[in-house]
């Protein structure tokens, strides 16, 4: 633990080294999954994720596509799919014409998106889907206030937006009723494989998976006000594409990594497969799970999937593994109780966002169930408690098909209840106590006497053996403390800061317990205080 001594007060703010961004790992080591994608080839459609208008959004048909913003010639993501194949779709609308947003009578304006199958050769293909679904916003609307936290999910999916309704769908392995089982391309010819309608500001998504018994290439276009298919496969003929390319002037940017795009291209893998097998006497286990270049929680594993063909202004990878489906088997060593938890990093810039709204289904001895989960950044959830049976392997399977607007980047963890409760009872004092210190006006503190109370500064744990070494990431890696500094002591009023139990695991946090109770008011000020220089602490330490 690196200290942060404010000045003139008695309360020591510590702050956490990089590696322990997700509290509930705190002191202790992540392994990596080492899991594989397979290779079925999925046309992501997702850049611009924000259409203006109509056009062509992606084309795997060789030739190219003329950019509304610069007039340059785009080349197609050309790709020919024969065989099993995946689609996904995610497009906002947000009309250059802005008359479109509010129209007399209170209808918006509507933007139809559209995918096209296109059958280049002599002889008919045969498509036969097995699952998907197509959803708009208004169709599976977003309630957010109301699906926060993990919740049992039943027959009908919770309405968090279009991406987890076509994704539960797909994690069920069914097939909406309003799209068609089989299909047939004659030869030489497109057809409209299906197409919903956006209202302006609305968001669709659209996850399919199926089997083609020869070569075929697809398109997806948006259309405004169609009246026949012939219009939509008219915007393809135009070859035109859609505005809202942003990332046009930014191609360096995103070819070396600094900034990430959408994605407009095809991916190889639409299902990643992962085992792994841990004795939990020894220690708990946190795996990664969706793990990016930035969030892989010291393993080095990230899981993302490769492009076979691309936009220019796409992501050079699958960076958000959308529609993917992830299946980690858990063979589990122990007994008695312990928590199945979903964590997300904590932001590094302090502002908390949605960071995944979907749903997971979980395989135990004890059966199958399936939970939504609303987590907010910087969160740990418990999606399943486990009761686990000793002198056998227990068998455990978390599933889930990753649903957009999510953000990847996540940490499945098995850890005793006590170690779960242990986090959340921290978690729930600081929020209690920041919300005290935010509801008081601020004002001038005198400064206190001088001081005087122990503060005892953590060695760095020692991963066990076998166990892969947390590694910070360089630019929030906090300086080392020189061997010979002595140890500070401070003295704090007695009664209101007393230290919690560590954790079950080695290593445990210091932490405090605050009774706002107890606190005065020149206490709860300096309080404040010490939160906001613990802000501007982690934002200084983060961006060097």
């Amino acid at each position: 633990m690196l200290p942060l001594l404010v000045a003139g007060l008695a309360l020591p703010v510590l702050v956490q080294p990089a590696k322990a961004y997700v509290a509930l790992m705190a002191g202790q080591s992540a392994k990596p999954l080492q899991g594989q994608f397979n290779n079925v080839p999925v046309l992501h459609s997702n850049q611009p994720e924000e259409v203006l208008g109509e056009g062509i959004l992606v084309s795997t048909t060789p030739g190219v596509g003329i950019a509304a913003e610069t007039g340059q010639p785009l080349a197609n993501a050309t790709y020919t799919f024969n065989g099993t194949f995946g689609l996904h779709v995610h497009h906002k609308y947000y009309p250059q014409d802005r008359s479109r947003i509010h129209r007399p009578g209170g209808r918006r304006g509507e933007l139809t998106l559209a995918t096209i199958l296109v059958n280049p050769g002599a002889v008919p293909v045969h498509i036969r889907f097995e699952r998907g679904a197509v959803r708009n916003s208004f169709e599976a609307p977003y309630l957010a206030t109301n699906l926060m936290g993990v919740k049992p999910l039943g027959p009908r999916p919770w309405n968090t937006g279009p991406g987890d309704a076509t994704a539960i769908q797909m994690l069920r392995g069914r097939l909406d009723s309003r799209l068609s089982d089989e299909i047939t391309i004659p030869a030489f010819s497109r057809i409209v494989l299906f197409s919903t309608q956006l209202p302006a500001k609305g968001i669709a998504n659209g996850l399919l998976r199926g089997r083609s018994d020869g070569p075929f290439q697809m398109a997806v276009v948006a259309v405004e006000d169609p009246r026949s298919d012939g219009d939509i496969l008219a915007v393809l003929d135009r070859r035109q594409l859609a505005p809202g390319r942003i990332y046009l002037q930014r191609v360096g940017q995103i070819q070396n990594g600094t900034v990430f795009s959408r994605v407009a291209g095809v991916a190889l893998g639409d299902t990643y497969t992962a085992s792994v097998q841990h004795d939990l006497n020894q220690s708990p286990l946190h795996v990664p799970l969706t793990s990016t270049a930035r969030h892989h929680f010291g393993t080095g594993e990230v899981q993302v999937n490769a492009l076979a063909s691309r936009m220019l202004d796409s992501s050079i990878n699958n960076v958000g593994t959308y529609g993917v489906q992830f299946d980690v088997d858990l063979l589990l060593q122990g007994s008695g109780p312990y928590a199945l938890v979903l964590s997300h990093p904590t932001p590094n810039g302090g502002r908390q966002f949605t960071a995944f709204r979907g749903s997971i289904g979980i395989n135990t001895d004890e059966g199958y169930r399936e939970v939504h989960v609303g987590m907010r950044s910087g969160q740990s959830l418990p999606i399943a408690d486990l009761n686990l049976k000793p002198g056998q392997l227990n068998r455990v399977r978390v599933s889930l098909v990753y649903p957009a607007d999510a953000t990847p980047g996540h940490l499945l963890s098995v850890v005793p209840e006590s170690q779960l409760a242990m986090v959340q009872q921290r978690q729930r004092q600081l929020d209690e106590a920041q919300a005290i210190a935010a509801s008081r006006p601020a004002r001038s503190v005198p400064p206190l006497p001088t001081a005087q109370a122990e503060v005892v500064l953590d060695a760095q744990p020692v991963p066990a053996q076998g166990q892969t070494v947390v590694a910070s990431e360089p630019s929030m890696r906090p300086s080392p403390r020189p061997a010979s500094r002595p140890k500070p002591t401070l003295t704090t009023p007695p009664g209101w800061l007393q230290p919690l139990p560590a954790l079950p695991a080695p290593q445990g946090l210091p932490a405090a317990t605050i009774n706002p109770t107890r606190m005065s008011q020149s206490l709860l000020d300096r309080y404040q205080q010490a939160v906001d220089a613990q802000k501007q602490f982690m934002k200084m330490l983060m961006g060097r």
